[in-house]
C-alpha cells in the first residue's frame, strides 16, 4: 500500500459517494489508475463496503448504551451463543470480546429507555449464554466517527 491508496482510502472514508473522476482528482491519478486501485483495495478487504451514515436522534433512537456483558460459562459452544444472540438483535451496532471483568463490551441503541430495560431484561439477561450485564446511558456524544487515522499511518512507514 503506497502514498496514492492511502489518499484514496482516506478520501473514500470521509466521502463513499465521491464519483471516480473526482476520486482520481483529490488522489492525483487518472480516473483509470483509480478505478484499478479501488478494485484492488475492495479484492483486499481493505474497503469493507459503502453505506450512508444515518443520524439515531432524528430516526427516533434516542438513547445509547454500552453494556458490559459476562457470559455465564467460559466455553466455544457459549461464545458462539452469544454472538448469534448480538447478530440476530437490530439493537446492537457494535459488539467487542474485551479484557477485563467483562468478556464483551455492546453498543446498543433504543428509542428510549423503556425499550432499552425491555432489551436488556427480556432478550438479553433471559439469554442462556449471559450471566450477567452492567449498562450505562452515553448522555451526550463528543465525538461519533469511524475515520481511520489512515494519513497518519503512512507518515509512519
Amino acid at each position: 500500500m503506497d502514498h496514492f491508496d492511502i489518499k484514496l482510502l482516506d478520501a473514500l472514508q470521509r466521502d463513499g459517494r465521491l464519483t471516480n473522476n473526482e476520486l482520481a482528482e483529490k488522489v492525483g491519478l487518472s480516473p483509470s489508475q483509480c478505478s484499478r486501485r479501488r478494485s484492488q483495495l475492495e479484492e483486499e478487504g481493505a474497503i469493507r463496503g459503502y453505506h450512508a451514515a444515518l443520524e439515531p436522534g432524528a430516526l427516533g433512537f434516542g438513547v445509547i448504551a454500552f453494556v458490559q456483558v459476562t457470559l455465564a460459562t467460559h466455553s466455544p459452544d457459549n461464545a458462539r451463543r452469544f454472538q448469534q444472540l448480538v447478530e440476530r438483535v437490530d439493537e446492537v451496532q457494535e459488539a467487542f470480546a474485551v479484557t477485563g471483568e467483562a468478556d464483551y463490551l455492546v453498543k446498543m441503541v433504543a428509542p428510549d429507555l423503556p425499550s432499552l430495560a425491555t432489551l436488556l431484561n427480556d432478550i438479553f439477561l433471559p439469554h442462556e449464554s449471559v450471566a450477567h450485564v452492567r449498562s450505562s446511558i452515553a448522555l451526550t456524544t463528543l465525538k461519533d466517527s469511524r475515520l481511520l487515522p489512515v494519513s497518519r499511518k503512512a507518515s509512519h512507514r
